[in-house]
């Protein structure tokens, strides 16, 4: 995706690649993450059920996937929180004798496969990584999370977003941001930027530190990374309502929508002309006492569905779910059609909060997208549509502390 900052109207283009790609992970291995001291999975293309009991583990094997792709995964949890603890077994295994107690490093590697072949991927934090410092790896070489997303795209619901419509305006951009970099991972790297920097400002705005000069020069790389960001989500934005107003197998049609003040400028003048506007802006608040200032921080992220004209923060609780899976397939369709891809799904506890009608609905539109796609759940009857077409793996809790969940696949 690529971002022109100078246009009147700045877009992003989406590189297509005509030769659809399917990929997939075939082996799925952890290594001291959560409560899995050690496993390895070995999964076939296309759909695949995860069955257990509460807290054995099936949420974690899907969030070991997400970490796979650019982010944070699916829980944003920090890295330290992510090792192994042999914990909720009973008092005789004292964990303060045990040697892994004190290790915050963990590993997820995996097995993508498409049709020019396999490389392996992986994540996590190595023993020797300072502060808990995760990083990235293709075939052995670290690498950027950019690097790994080119390769892999990941999407997932789990039954912590079905709020999101009524979360707060972070929730949903950054649900918003997850969505621009499948497209895009260079995004990751402007929202950090834009995130420091700000930071930064008002760090030194709260200790009444810093001269004209400092400031307008933080000011400066504020103004051209709102507009690079604010364009990123612009054009995303556009593309998939083109998507999402048809709805699909049933899904509402949706219209997104992004508000504030940058993203208004952006409708009106040039690029160069908004990041002059902005700068104006900040250092009018800022000479005013005001630490508030406009930019993507502020943006606020909404949808409509266009069957009722309602407000996603107004529709029902299940007009709101079928609003969300329709962006999340949406944006599936989106990847398929211009980057020739389909992402790898993950959909946790999501057949449970579904009615019969809905569930096979969701169903039938993840075969047709093609892709490979992970449910989680607890009844194994909910995915008895699944039956001849998945891969059902069933998870028994580890029996004592030291030791991992079992896989036995029962179908």
């Amino acid at each position: 995706m690529i971002i022109n900052s100078t246009q009147t109207k700045p877009t992003i283009t989406l590189e297509v690649d005509n030769a659809s790609k399917r990929s997939w992970l075939s082996r799925l291995k952890l290594d001291h993450f959560r409560n899995y001291q050690q496993a390895d999975l070995a999964i076939q293309a296309g759909q695949l059920v995860i069955l257990g009991d509460n807290g054995a583990g099936k949420t974690n094997l899907l969030e070991a996937v997400s970490l796979l792709g650019p982010g944070r995964g699916m829980r944003r949890a920090k890295t330290e929180h992510l090792a192994y603890r042999a914990s909720g077994f009973d008092t005789s295994y004292d964990i303060a004798d045990n040697d892994d107690a004190d290790r915050l490093d963990w590993a997820v590697a995996a097995t993508l496969e498409n049709e020019d072949g396999n490389v392996q991927i992986g994540t996590g934090v190595p023993p020797s990584a300072k502060q808990g410092n995760r990083i990235m790896r293709l075939e052995s070489v670290t690498v950027s999370q950019a690097d790994l997303g080119s390769l892999l795209a990941v999407s997932w619901l789990t039954p912590q977003m079905d709020g999101i419509f009524l979360d707060s305006p972070l929730a949903r951009r950054r649900f918003l941001d997850r969505l621009v970099i499948a497209f895009d991972p260079a995004h990751i790297g402007r929202m950090s930027r834009y995130e420091k920097v700000f930071r930064q400002r008002s760090h030194l705005l709260g200790e009444q530190r810093g001269d004209d000069a400092w400031f307008s020069a933080l000011e400066s790389v504020l103004a051209e990374t709102a507009v690079a960001v604010t364009a990123a989500r612009q054009s995303l934005i556009k593309a998939l309502n083109d998507e999402a107003a048809k709805g699909w197998f049933g899904f509402p049609g949706v219209k997104l929508l992004l508000v504030g003040e940058t993203e208004s400028w952006l409708s009106q003048m040039p690029a160069l002309e908004v990041e002059d506007q902005f700068m104006l802006a900040a250092r009018t608040a800022r000479l005013n006492g005001d630490v508030t200032m406009p930019g993507p921080h502020v943006s606020e992220f909404q949808a409509l569905h266009l069957g009722s004209q309602t407000p996603a923060n107004q529709s029902s609780t299940g007009q709101q779910k079928a609003m969300l899976i329709a962006v999340i397939l949406a944006h599936a369709r989106l990847q398929d059609r211009r980057l020739g891809r389909v992402p790898v799904m993950l959909f946790d506890d999501v057949a449970a909060h579904l009615d019969s009608q809905r569930r096979a609905a969701l169903f039938e539109a993840v075969r047709c997208l093609g892709g490979q796609c992970w449910f989680s759940g607890t009844d194994g009857e909910q995915f008895n549509e699944l039956a001849k077409t998945a891969q059902f793996v069933k998870i028994f809790p580890a029996k004592s502390a030291g030791q991992s969940p079992v896989f036995e696949v029962i179908q």
